[in-house]
């Protein structure tokens, strides 16, 4: 069957139109236009991962910062939490963990822009969303235009930026966004003035994001100032019910960038006053698209790699020109002085998360591990370092109408002459039915037939410059371009083929033609495929660099080929590690203590608990905690170190946490109180 498209019309570009922009001592500027963003005057697509400093160890940044840019991500996002930092009033607290300006260096070492989400409320699954209990306690309104609120507000504000002075971009620094307040969906004149006092306290940055999403509508937002910023997750643990949710509409190709499933524990589904956010001011920009998701007490999806490599794919496909993630690496919460400071019912809040693990199924979890999402959103990483600048001005042709419905799922990112076309064949959750001789047809350019089968997503280039020619077709994925030679990965059921303008064919998986090298890498290659440097590593294990040295995740040696201009070279790379300790996981019969925290382990009302005692060797590897309960606690010492809600997955739990230290793991019931997919 053939497949075509709408056609494609352009829409009009607008510049210097959002009060946008600035410049950093080298005159270098960053800027948003009305489709994409730019740097030096050229597009460009970021890759944006959250990861929350607070919620990680100090002495750990520098090495997951460098895993994280080895996996593609050129912009950290981080929430300063402001309970973390004044959790009793007037007694602040930006030391160790909770050293933001180390935290912003750090990345700046490592190569990474930053954008720091300011709140002063910020959700993120931390109590009262990162607000102060002491702050709740106030005599007025809270995330409105009152003279009290704005005053504390304000306070806040200058204490970050005393804590960043010297680190934004028009600086020399590294810091080029700041969002302002999160899922204030409903008061553009708040978020306005919000942002007005951030300039007059110093926090000046070319792009300043906001929350786009609420119902279709799009979030009531100041038209000048500032951007929006959108989400797509895979699933919605924050829903009330316990039974499974429908497909995800971010599967399937459409130009609508906002996902009114976001926060519907908090935030309004329908606007009732005419209000229609005026997308076509904007580019398309995420900064929630799941890198994973949370596990909530009642709702505990399993995250397979395909549930968020895909959602990605067909985002960029729609003209997404921002990749962001939340999260892209997971955490720990801490125990404050006065509470725990993770999200429950105790607070109000809707729905009861873990007191400590913040993991979200991240591609880098909660202790540095890295995750098979992980490699497979690389590819698409490499892709928009490499290519952005020629995708990011394309506009999107969806599918033509009479094509649509269970078939082929597909559309395209175009100038009107070349460009590329994304086709998506999964869904969460559910098995779609093959689709054989599947003929796309641009308008300008046929691809051979192509079988679309299994879980498959993937995008195929046209009237691509290529050295000096034109490459017609590739049924191939591109993936980087290194010293003139351009990298693809095979489409699994589909044999590479690639025409050129003048009639060449070519089915080699490596070959030159008009000045350029072609090589085909195999979906295993690829996956272990990183850009380090400006040059292809292929590695056993997933490999990052550090300190000039290229290193293992995870530790230890393994054999690489690094690409040396005209052919890949083998050689060995990482350094010795400690070994992995022996553990040791035994019954206990009696209860050794009353845990500290027991009300984790009893929420829905009392659950039996039984214990085991845990023993390690050293601080090398993780301790395997393969137990079946409601949830589960670590306590090391008599201190809380680790926590879970049972998922369906063995507790992977690092040996360093536990060593020297006498360790028990208290587990509770299971009821079927909770949505699961195990």
């Amino acid at each position: 069957m053939k497949y075509t498209f709408e056609k494609y019309k352009e829409e009009p570009l607008l510049v210097d139109h959002l009060e946008l922009g600035g410049k950093n001592p080298d005159g270098v500027e960053i800027n948003v236009t009305s489709r994409y963003f730019t740097r030096g005057a050229k597009p460009f697509i970021g890759v944006m991962g959250e990861y929350h400093y607070s919620r990680g160890r100090r002495a750990d940044w520098a090495k997951e910062l460098a895993k994280m840019k080895a996996g593609g991500v050129t912009i950290v996002s981080t929430y300063i939490f402001w309970i973390y930092h004044e959790e009793i009033e007037g007694v602040y607290d930006f030391s160790g963990d909770n050293d933001a300006r180390a935290f912003v260096e750090e990345c700046k070492k490592a190569g990474l822009d930053v954008v720091i989400r300011i709140g002063p409320w910020a959700h993120g699954e931390c109590r009262n969303g990162g607000l102060p209990d002491w702050l709740l306690k106030k005599p007025f309104a809270l995330r409105e235009n009152n003279d009290e609120y704005l005053a504390l507000a304000r306070k806040w504000y200058a204490r970050i930026y005393e804590e960043m002075k010297g680190l934004f971009y028009k600086d020399g620094g590294n810091i080029i966004g700041v969002q302002i307040e999160n899922e204030l969906t409903d008061d553009a004149e708040h978020l306005a003035k919000l942002k007005e006092i951030a300039v007059e306290c110093g926090l000046i940055a070319p792009l300043y994001t906001v929350t786009g999403w609420n119902s279709a509508a799009g979030a009531k937002i100041p038209l000048s100032g500032v951007t929006p910023v959108f989400g797509a997750y895979c699933e919605a643990p924050w829903t009330a019910h316990t039974n499974r949710i429908a497909a995800s509409p971010h599967y399937r190709f459409h130009t609508m960038r906002n996902d009114s499933a976001i926060g519907t524990d908090l935030i309004e589904q329908t606007d009732g006053d005419g209000w229609q956010l005026p997308y076509e001011r904007y580019p398309f920009a995420t900064c929630e698209m799941g890198g994973g998701i949370q596990v909530t007490h009642h709702r505990r999806p399993i995250i397979n790699p395909m549930d968020i490599y895909a959602v990605s794919l067909v985002k960029l496909g729609c003209g997404n020109n921002l990749i962001g993630y939340y999260m892209y690496h997971g955490g720990t919460n801490k125990i404050g002085k006065l509470s725990t400071l993770n999200e429950c019912k105790t607070t109000g809040y809707p729905n009861d998360y873990p007191i400590l693990s913040y993991d979200f199924q991240a591609p880098i979890s909660e202790y540095g591990e890295i995750r098979e999402h992980y490699r497979l959103l690389n590819l698409l990483h490499m892709f928009a370092a490499d290519l952005g600048e020629t995708l990011a001005p394309m506009g999107v042709a969806e599918a033509a109408a009479a094509n649509g419905g269970e078939t082929l799922r597909y559309c395209m990112r175009t100038d009107g002459e070349s460009g590329f076309v994304f086709v998506n064949h999964y869904e969460r959750l559910t098995n779609l039915p093959d689709i054989e001789n599947a003929v796309i047809d641009t308008g300008s350019v046929e691809f051979p037939p192509i079988d679309v089968k299994c879980d498959v997503s993937f995008f195929m280039p046209f009237n691509m410059r290529v050295g000096g020619s034109v490459l017609e077709y590739a049924a191939a994925q591109p993936i980087c371009v290194v010293d003139g030679a351009y990298f693809f990965v095979d489409i699994p059921n589909v044999r590479a083929e690639f025409k050129f303008a003048d009639g060449s064919v070519f089915t080699d998986k490596s070959f030159d033609f008009g000045g350029a090298h072609i090589e085909v890498l195999s979906t295993d290659e690829a996956r272990y495929a990183r850009k380090i440097a400006g040059t292809l590593y292929i590695g056993e294990k997933d490999l990052y660099e550090m300190d000039g040295k290229i290193l293992c995740a995870g530790g230890g040696m393994c054999e690489c080929r690094k690409w040396n201009g005209a052919e890949f070279e083998k050689l060995t790379v990482g350094e010795t590690c400690e070994k992995d300790a022996r553990v040791i996981v035994e019954d206990v019969s009696d209860a050794p203590f009353e845990p500290k925290y027991k009300e984790e382990l009893s929420i829905g009302g009392e659950r039996s608990i039984t214990w085991k005692k845990v023993s390690v060797s050293g601080r090398g590897g993780f301790a395997v905690i393969d137990y079946v309960g409601d949830a589960a606690q670590i306590y090391a010492d008599g201190e809380l170190v680790a926590d879970d809600y049972y998922y369906g997955k063995p507790w992977r739990v690092p040996c360093e946490l536990l060593y020297g230290k006498e360790c028990y793991v208290a587990i509770s019931e299971m009821k079927d109180d909770f949505y699961r997919e195990f």
